[in-house]
């Protein structure tokens, strides 16, 4: 698909598939909710394989043809088809499990590993965020000096251990920002930023489907998302800064520091 009619066609798919999914979860009871551990120790309930299997299906009805890569089914590390649905049935499941507000539905479709249509859907929230935008948006005015702005962090976990580079550069995020906030949830971080109640974030070791849509999001808003190298954001980076250029730019360097 090619051209900006292919897009809104897409998005129009996305939407309607992130609302039936975000209908189905928060009418899931709490049986759902119940985690096991992956192999990598991560947290997964039997929602987040729910809504995998019922967007992968959704999504092959609406756009026959396009893979869906899911976290809950894909192996990591693995290549991105060349066009493709990328998809996190739940960011942010230890949110969910727990019974607290923020976590999401978070679907992109990527094209050359660009994302290019990104859908966020928190069904606790009752809100959902898409680009490109259907009209125009209001998002906030960003704090464009790293010592007034406010900045979600995410993904740092047990890489957060005394004496790390990971614990290193959450000091100094600490020390020349404004304030810092950890939601658990990479998706609604970079909503945060493209909405403007957060003027940037870091997320640190994202996969794909935990930033795809949220960058689509950021880059439409015109916010900036910068990979570690301080290049426009690509899925191999190590790291995502996202918000005012020059609040980017300066948590690119502390995480090269």
């Amino acid at each position: 698909m090619n051209g900006s009619r292919d897009l809104v066609v897409l998005r129009e798919a996305a939407e309607a598939t992130v609302d039936e999914a975000v209908a189905w979860l928060a009418s899931a009871g709490r049986e759902w909710s119940a985690t096991r551990l992956k192999d990598g120790g991560e947290e997964v309930t039997a929602a987040d394989v729910e809504v995998e299997s019922r967007v992968t299906r959704a999504l092959a009805a609406r756009t026959p043809g396009v893979p869906v890569v899911g976290e809950e089914s894909s192996a990591p590390g693995a290549p991105l088809p060349e066009r493709c649905w990328v998809l996190d049935p739940i960011d942010g499941t230890m949110n969910f499990a727990r019974g607290a507000p923020l976590y999401a539905v978070s679907l992109a479709y990527v094209r050359d590993g660009v994302p290019l249509v990104g859908v966020v859907g928190a069904p606790a929230l009752g809100r959902r965020w898409t680009a490109p935008s259907a009209g125009p948006q209001d998002a906030r005015r960003v704090a464009g000096a790293p010592g007034r702005a406010v900045v979600g962090v995410s993904g740092t976990g047990a890489g957060a251990s005394p004496g790390s580079s990971t614990r290193r550069f959450l000091d100094r995020v600490h020390d020349e920002a404004h304030r810092v906030r950890m939601q658990g949830s990479m998706a609604m971080d970079l909503v945060g930023v493209a909405d403007g109640w957060l003027d940037a974030c870091v997320c640190v070791a994202p996969k794909p489907w935990d930033v795809a849509a949220g960058v689509a999001l950021c880059r439409d808003r015109g916010r900036e998302a910068l990979g570690a190298d301080g290049m426009p954001f690509t899925f191999d980076s190590p790291l995502l800064a996202a918000g005012a250029p020059e609040v980017a730019r300066r948590l690119v360097e502390l995480w090269a520091d």
